[in-house]
């Protein structure tokens, strides 16, 4: 059994996200040592706090990772990550078109003048 400072080290997430995933119910509640109080995790809680991490890098939001987490069967899990693939695709097309909105808007800037006469200003402020 683990303190949660030992497992914050070991996992690279602060105490306070720890405390935050026990109330949101992603990790259960710790055993506590009797008289002091303290938590206690074992290597299950490490193994979740991993799996969090890496979920979330994935994409995936708090509410989404505690979904995934009670997921009982494998082809429920496969088909959430197919839902979060296509919603990065939709992100990743709308990040594209507002990269190319941008490159249009800095090739005609002359790099001239003051802001008021700044060409990206100008677009940036018209009504579309």
């Amino acid at each position: 059994m683990f303190t949660i400072g030992h497992i914050a080290k070991r996992t690279n997430v602060s105490v306070e996200t720890i405390r935050y995933y026990e109330q949101r119910g992603l990790l259960p509640d710790p055993k506590r040592r009797p008289f002091s109080g303290y938590r206690l995790y074992d290597e299950d809680a490490i193994s979740r706090l991993r799996f969090i991490k890496r979920a979330q890098e994935l994409g995936f939001s708090l509410t989404e990772i505690r979904e995934l987490l009670f997921l009982t069967a494998c082809n429920d899990v496969k088909e959430r990550s197919i839902q979060k693939i296509n919603e990065l695709n939709g992100k990743i097309k709308t990040l594209q078109k507002m990269k190319r909105a941008l490159e249009r808007l800095v090739k005609t800037c002359k790099n001239k003048g003051y802001r008021n006469e700044c060409p990206i200003v100008d677009a940036l402020g018209k009504d579309e």
